[in-house]
């Protein structure tokens, strides 16, 4: 059962990963309209009605512990989401979510067992460096700690997903979680981005919210109960490898060798850690 479940789970975070960079392609064109709060703002706002009006929860799916973690996971999100697209503004893309991952590796060090606990987050984040190259000099400092700071969120999101996904039922959680993320980002956003906005612009921001972050958090949450937190954390560094990809036929960001080989590391990283991540047991609660 552990194989079948790693497979499952990886396919679902791998899909997770392509709808996130189509998402930030999206993104990344859209900051210059609307800036990088009003994107970010955009996408959370979205997302967090969508799945209000499909999912509708009942508040019997909840006890009370479990609804504040939900509300806490909704504040993370958006901090994730909001340090990610200010990063965006600074940094390209691939460079920005290279950085990012540092979150996602220490999750998978502090939580792997074995020879496995430094072998795949290790050859990860040699092929993090490789992507991100940060002894070629010239990135902007601020857009780095920005990046950090998603990552330092996201790795709060791995573990706060996987923990709501165990107790809530289907994707209930995340039907609360969204909507306090988009309610975050409402008080960041300037006043400024409500006097720009377009009916073609709300659109676009619809897509996007569906390729980022409905459709990945969907899928991450359901690989989170297939998949350990090590495993994960180190599988989803595959997402700076297609980062650059996307950046490289999306927007047209040229790849270097250092790149290219950081691509092979990571995605070898990857795979080795969905061979050896699947969750021995199913720890999902149904709740109401």
């Amino acid at each position: 059962m552990g194989g079948g479940q790693a497979r499952a789970g990886a396919l679902m975070a791998v899909t997770a990963m392509m709808s996130v960079q189509l998402g930030m392609a999206v993104a990344v064109n859209l900051i210059e309209d609307i800036g990088s709060d009003g994107t970010a703002w955009l996408r959370l706002a979205w997302a967090g009605l969508l799945l209000l009006v499909v999912v509708r929860p009942r508040p019997s799916a909840f006890t009370r512990k479990t609804f504040g973690m939900c509300v806490l996971l909704g504040i993370v999100s958006a901090a994730v989401s909001l340090f990610f697209m200010a990063s965006l503004d600074r940094l390209p893309l691939g460079t920005a979510t290279a950085l990012e991952f540092l979150g996602p590796l220490t999750v998978a060090a502090a939580h792997g067992t074995g020879r496995a606990r430094l072998v795949w987050p290790g050859l990860a984040a040699i092929g993090v460096v490789l992507l991100s190259q940060p002894f070629s000099g010239g990135v902007d400092l601020k857009g780095v700690v920005l990046a950090l700071a998603a990552g330092a969120a996201w790795a709060v999101y791995i573990l706060l997903t996987q923990n709501v996904g165990d107790r809530v039922a289907g994707v209930t959680g995340l039907a609360v979680s969204m909507p306090v993320a988009g309610l975050v980002a409402t008080f960041t956003v300037s006043p400024a981005v409500f006097e720009r906005m377009t009916l073609h612009i709300l659109l676009v921001g619809l897509g996007m919210a569906i390729l980022l972050p409905v459709v990945p958090f969907v899928l991450e949450l359901l690989a989170l109960r297939r998949l350990t937190t090590a495993a994960f954390g180190t599988l989803m560094c595959l997402e700076p490898a297609l980062a650059f990809v996307v950046g490289f036929t999306l927007l047209h960001q040229s790849l270097g060798v250092s790149a290219i080989i950081g691509i092979f590391v990571v995605v070898i990283a990857g795979v080795g850690a969905a061979r050896s991540g699947g969750r021995q047991a199913d720890m999902h609660i149904e709740v109401g």
